[in-house]
């Protein structure tokens, strides 16, 4: 049989700068290459498997969904997809929830129910912010206010105006007659873990108020337990209520699923009605139950607080020793951001990180992400927190 290597060469479009790894299988926070050997996974399919690897519980939840109903359309109800949605109207807040296939999707979503809400009255324009990032459509590159996403797919989509995150000033004076929300990550993830403070996004929602508009969370990468509760904003600003939020990622333990939900609040959340939205896939009766598995587990076993415990370990120890490499450790629950010194280079430092058995994710050329699984151990930790001492002092 070919190398994969040689078989990726020639049938696998060359759109992602893949690692010279190949991984056969995973258990935890383990994954083993063809040859028999051993890494701890501390990238998690990029914040995905929040339960790490080939658990037990998803597995049997998924192959009994899989025995029963895999596929019915969206034509028809179907129990996984009701009692997810209601779960996550219940972390939530009063809405509705729509299900798709990925992050991007999701985003796309909450696009879509600002233009639509916004339609009467010409305000269809949206503010986000530099180093987000909103996925890959033509509609998230748009958004996303990363040249680098954008180069070679103009004409892009009108709407978007970008600004620097965290700077309300800007934000008050970018507002005008057109504008009709704010998109915005309470953490950025793939800009480097850049967290929001609580008085930005307490301004972002007296703005909101004040000129009608509609705020939204991209947790796509943060939501759902990582940062320590269940969304995101809540460990920076709990008291401030979004109108929509989006979700992937975590959200089923790396079976494709995203959503995004929208507040009952001015009845936003039947804005997209018959015919004006819609997926084949989205909040099939697989992914629906791997998702509803994954959310129980990680309430009955308290992974949220496991969450914030060993995310202050990681950065307490990375801290502690000084590097002459590191710059500062930017940390919320289990989303670390290890900003490295101008010179050093992130891709150097995780090709590093992985010869000596760990996996770890680029952020920009700067910042090397830990985003292992949530119910990551003591004993986990300090495996991890050894190699990454060999690495970086």
């Amino acid at each position: 049989m070919p190398e994969l290597s040689s078989l990726y060469a020639d049938y696998v479009m060359p759109t992602y700068g893949r690692f010279d790894l190949d991984i056969a299988r995973g258990a935890g926070c383990r994954v083993w290459d063809f040859s028999g050997k051993e890494y701890m996974d501390f990238g998690a399919g990029i914040a995905v498997c929040s339960l790490g690897h080939a658990h037990a519980e998803i597995t049997a939840a998924v192959s009994q969904q899989a025995a029963t109903l895999v596929h019915s359309s969206n034509l028809y109800r179907t129990q996984p997809q009701a009692e997810l949605a209601r779960r996550l109207v219940e972390i939530t807040g009063p809405g509705k929830v729509f299900f798709c296939n990925s992050g991007a999707e999701a985003n796309e979503g909450l696009i879509k129910i600002t233009r639509k809400h916004g339609y009467e009255s010409g305000r269809y324009e949206m503010i986000t912010f530099g180093n987000s990032f909103h996925g890959r459509t033509m509609a998230g590159i748009s958004a996303t206010a990363q040249e680098k996403v954008k180069k070679g797919f103009a004409p892009l989509l009108e709407g978007f105006v970008h600004l620097p995150y965290g700077d309300l000033a800007a934000v008050r004076a970018a507002v005008g007659p057109k504008t009709g929300a704010i998109l915005v990550e309470p953490v950025q993830g793939e800009g480097g873990i850049h967290i929001a403070t609580a008085e930005f996004l307490r301004g972002l929602r007296a703005l909101c108020d004040e000129h009608g508009l509609l705020l939204l969370f991209d947790e796509v990468q943060c939501g759902l337990g990582r940062t320590g509760d269940w969304c995101g904003w809540k460990s920076v600003a709990p008291e401030v209520m979004p109108d929509g939020v989006s979700w992937a990622k975590g959200i089923a333990n790396g079976f494709p699923l995203g959503a995004f939900w929208a507040t009952a609040k001015d009845g936003l959340c039947d804005t997209l009605g018959p015919g004006t939205h819609g997926t084949t896939y989205g909040g099939n009766p697989v992914c629906c139950a791997a998702g509803l598995k994954v959310l129980e587990i990680i309430e009955r076993d308290d992974l949220r607080a496991n969450a914030v415990t060993q995310g202050a370990r990681l950065t307490a120890a990375i801290r502690g020793w000084g590097s002459a490499m590191v710059d500062e450790v930017r940390c919320l629950g289990l989303m670390v951001g290890i900003q490295l010194k101008e010179g050093v280079v992130a891709l150097d430092v995780v090709k590093a990180l992985m010869a000596e058995g760990l996996l770890t994710i680029p952020a920009g050329e700067r910042v090397v992400r830990l985003l292992p699984p949530l119910n990551i151990t003591d004993g986990e930790v300090d495996e991890a927190v050894a190699v990454l001492k060999r690495v970086l002092v």
